[in-house]
């Protein structure tokens, strides 16, 4: 059935004389809320206005010059408006179904196989792919990392991860060159923006596609923690990720080197996050509650010390 013209009003807001109910899903970082709507019993769709105004006409971008090569993975865009005030810009996706977020190893293989998938895909092909991202790069975060080293060195003991272990990635870290080596990115594959629905995989949440490092959608896959999708990794699971990886993946990429990076690459990037947890816990001003941050801060630690461990033992 065709969405009516007049599903969305002129303010941006949904129509709603045309909507039988609706529900919210989610809220995003500029106080947005995307939505379910049912316009019959058994006809639904996703309202999702612009949550993020730094994103503004990216995600149509990515469907438009992206996503349009690859296999239905992902909600396909309905209807969309480009417009300069944040609050006209809108979208509206395909509803999948009730979408399940838990972490399961059988999720995970799956999701590192298709990553493996368009992380091979040739750059050439997708011109004008953003070249950053939500986050800073590796470069910086390990800049920020080595400006903060005292304060790290006297934190993380604190924290469980003992000063050998701290002392090390350090010492790694003062002699590594990271790889410049560039795939297309997801951008932001944490729990949240990967789903099974009745049985199959969907990947959601594209609009922070930029060039990146292999190990940017590993880490969040694998080891960067979400205050409200828990997750835990075993060691023995983070190398079974990472062998399938590099088995299905089409770059030619040395494995014991390319493990090797990505343990330091999640340590590093675990210390910043560590750095940036704890801002937020002391100021108890931001969205998540303090409940959330210590579990996000105890996972973030559990990831550094598996990562700082198997970094000491290769």
């Amino acid at each position: 059935m065709a969405l009516p013209n007049d599903i969305v009003h002129e303010n941006g807001s949904l129509n709603a004389s045309l909507i039988v109910k609706k529900e919210r899903l989610y809220q995003g970082m500029n106080g947005r809320f995307v939505e379910r709507f049912y316009l019959s019993p058994k006809e639904s769709y996703i309202f999702k206005p612009l949550t993020n105004n730094a994103q503004m006409g990216k995600e149509t971008w990515i469907h438009e010059h992206v996503l349009s090569r690859f296999p239905a993975i992902y909600p396909k865009i309905l209807a969309y408006s480009k417009h300069d005030n944040p609050v006209l810009s809108w979208m509206i996706l395909e509803d999948l179904g009730p979408l399940s977020h838990e972490f399961t190893e059988e999720t995970v293989l799956d999701v590192a196989k298709w990553m493996a998938w368009w992380h091979s895909l040739p750059l050439k092909s997708f011109a004008d792919v953003p070249l950053t991202g939500l986050k800073p790069r590796i470069e910086a975060v390990a800049e920020e990392v080595c400006e903060n080293k005292d304060a790290l060195l006297g934190m993380l003991p604190r924290l469980g991860l003992t000063g050998k272990q701290a002392l090390h990635v350090f010492k790694q870290l003062d002699s590594f060159l990271f790889s410049k080596l560039q795939v297309l990115s997801h951008g932001d594959l944490h729990l949240g923006n990967y789903a099974v629905v009745k049985g199959k995989l969907i990947i959601l949440d594209w609009e922070h596609a930029h060039l990146n490092t292999p190990f940017w959608d590993l880490y969040h896959l694998l080891d960067m923690s979400h205050p409200i999708f828990p997750k835990k990794v075993t060691k023995g699971f983070r190398e079974q990720v990472l062998e399938l990886y590099l088995d299905a993946v089409g770059l030619e990429l040395e494995g014991a080197a390319f493990i090797r990076e990505y343990y330091l690459f999640s340590a590093v990037y675990s210390m910043w996050m560590i750095l940036l947890i704890q801002k937020d816990l002391l100021a108890d001003a931001g969205k998540w509650s303090k409940e959330q941050l210590k579990r996000q801060l105890q996972e973030t630690v559990s990831s550094l010390r598996q990562c700082a461990e198997a970094l000491a033992n290769l």
